[in-house]
């Protein structure tokens, strides 16, 4: 269970609070004046504000609009209780609303929007320290970058998985299930009415995705960068440890403001050396490595995809988890969770247990004793589902990096893909390419396109900039004629992402992206490709003057054509976005750290 009650030394004194210059400031009274009437007129109390109470923000991230996060709303009641008691004052605001299933044209286009935002509340409003609510996908990553470049005392807290999904005696995992049913669909063996009913199955409570998609790797990623209390990332939203460790969440953050803990003495680059660790012992999010990489950045730690391959491609799969694994989270929650991952990676020798966290504690502290309470669902270091989980970051002669999730390489594709004798870990294939997802829906089934079970797939113009925001686009199931001869997976590649609940081993994230100029903009239909995971390479089987060839046309014709901007936002992204390998930052952002410090704000009278 969590451990939020630790005593603290407080290293600030009251008159030291950064609310202070809004509610007590007697070199400014006009301003301060100002604020204190406005605060007050709800009937907050001039001692609260001006009697050396610290201030807490609460991010609301639960909204009608983003059901992952909703019960929120709820939960922060509980918080707002532990900030009381701990001698502090809540304030709440919202978080600009994200929600990976339904925002269009990606909610990746908002992680950075939502960034911002917060980065401008944390900076310019009376806040002594915040509590981060988080859940579906972006949400955790936007609310860390923010945290991490103003640099103010912060604590995550998850709102928890879903309870399992069941259809009879059979696990249904939220996301996963619908690739599932996809080829179900197309194989003819379930009509649309049965798709949409079994697809419900996996979604019976409040919370966000049961598997260990990117809601769940991010939530348990904040938690292994000692971002959160330790065991609080997947305890079920419905269960009564939720709100428990809400109250202890509250009551923790009013202790962090005191000893002037702040994320920078939090987040650092051994902390993001667990996070790759851990994930790949979870078996976590493809999108991972994109968002880490992003909150690293913004804590001034450049991190790179070929760390995660360094670090973490040969760690061992210990969480027997969906999609990589069978079971789902409320049995990853009683087998111990996150801590008993943590345990065994710290056993094996392959994590820095002297890190800081939230609660004051080192990480290893924080899992002393915390073994698996079973080994079927959280497997031992030595008995692993997968020997080498991490990801693969391949590059070659038409991108500089591409990501690989070898945890969910199938026995299948393996055994038709990767198994030649005379070549193993290595296959090519002839490629079909697909211009977006529009284009993907409107041909796969053309007969035309003559895809057979040795046919490479390929997805462009669905990166950052191309789509915009990188859609989760590159795991595309064969024709339906494939599949109903049973070829239910092809191998595919693209510059877009993929959902974190997916299955598919694709090569995704290819940076750069055809949009900007990378080498999959000058692919054509017929071409043949080279994988070689040995040499962690795709490669293009043409001669070198063909590609540049290629590229002179390519440019003589404007370069890659994607879709026109459909707002304002988008215009903006795509003018200062950075490629996926980078993080998927804006162009300059990364320079602002510590900004609550350096650059303390203005007064506005």
């Amino acid at each position: 269970m969590t451990q939020g009650k630790t005593m603290t030394q407080r290293k600030i004194t009251p008159d030291q609070l950064r609310s202070r210059w809004w509610f007590d400031n007697p070199e400014s009274p006009g301003t301060t004046a100002l604020c204190i009437e406005r605060y007050m007129n709800y009937g907050i109390t001039l001692e609260e504000l001006a009697g050396g109470k610290p201030i807490i923000g609460i991010c609301q991230s639960g909204s009608d609009l983003t059901p992952c996060n909703r019960h929120h709303i709820e939960l922060v009641k509980r918080v707002k209780e532990g900030i009381r008691a701990a001698g502090g004052v809540p304030f709440e605001f919202p978080l600009h609303p994200i929600h990976e299933n339904a925002r269009r044209p990606t909610a990746a286009l908002d992680r950075n929007l939502a960034y911002l935002g917060l980065v401008e509340v944390l900076h310019g409003y009376p806040l002594d320290g915040v509590v981060l609510t988080t859940g579906c996908d972006k949400t955790t990553p936007a609310s860390l970058m923010a945290a991490a470049t103003v640099n103010i005392p912060a604590i995550v807290l998850s709102g928890g998985p879903m309870l399992n999904g069941w259809r009879g005696p059979d696990r249904v995992g939220s996301g996963t299930i619908i690739w599932e049913l996809r080829k179900r669909l197309a194989a003819g063996d379930i009509d649309y009415a049965e798709f949409l009913a079994r697809a419900t199955d996996s979604a019976p409570s409040v919370g966000h995705c049961n598997t260990m998609g990117t809601a769940s790797t991010m939530n348990s990623m904040a938690e292994a960068l000692g971002m959160s209390l330790p065991g609080s990332a997947m305890i079920p939203a419905p269960y009564k440890e939720r709100a428990m460790v809400a109250y202890d969440t509250g009551a923790r953050i009013v202790d962090m403001v005191w000893a002037d803990l702040r994320p920078s003495d939090i987040l650092t680059r051994q902390a993001f050396e667990n996070a790759i660790v851990v994930c790949s012992a979870l078996g976590g999010s493809s999108n991972a490595p994109i968002h880490i990489n992003a909150i690293a950045r913004h804590s001034g730690i450049e991190l790179t995809n070929d760390d995660w391959q360094t670090l973490g491609h040969a760690i061992p799969l210990l969480a027997n988890v969906m999609p990589a694994g069978a079971y789902l989270s409320e049995e990853f929650h009683r087998a111990g969770g996150v801590p008993a991952v943590v345990n065994e990676l710290l056993g094996a020798g392959k994590l820095h247990g002297d890190v800081l966290t939230v609660n004051g504690r080192t990480l290893a502290d924080n899992v002393a004793g915390c073994e698996t309470r079973d080994p079927e669902v959280i497997r031992r270091y030595d008995n692993p589902l997968v020997e080498q989980a991490g990801f693969l970051n391949l590059k070659g002669n038409l991108f500089d990096s591409a990501l690989m999730k070898t945890s969910v390489i199938s026995a299948d594709f393996r055994a038709r893909f990767l198994s030649n004798p005379d070549d193993p870990n290595a296959f090519e294939g002839k490629v079909v390419v697909f211009d977006g997802s529009e284009d993907y829906h409107a041909r796969i089934d053309d007969p035309a396109l003559d895809i057979d079970e040795h046919t490479i797939l390929v997805m462009r113009g669905a990166g950052p900039v191309g789509h915009p925001g990188g859609a989760e686009v590159v795991n595309m199931q064969p024709p339906e004629a494939l599949i109903k001869r049973g070829i239910e997976s092809l191998p595919c590649l693209g510059d877009g992402r993929q959902s974190g609940t997916s299955g598919s081993p694709s090569i995704l994230n290819a940076a750069p992206e055809a949009a900007t100029g990378g080498g999959l903009a000058l692919l054509e239909d017929g071409d043949r490709l080279r994988v070689d995971l040995n040499r962690g390479e795709v490669r293009l089987l043409v001669e070198d003057a063909e590609i540049e060839a290629r590229r002179e046309r390519l440019a003589q014709q404007g370069g890659y054509r994607y879709p026109g901007h459909q707002t304002p936002w988008q215009e903006i992204q795509r003018t200062l976005v950075e490629p996926l390998d980078r993080g998927m930052t804006l162009a300059g952002a990364t320079k602002y750290r510590d900004v609550a410090r350096q650059s303390p704000p203005r007064d506005n009278h």
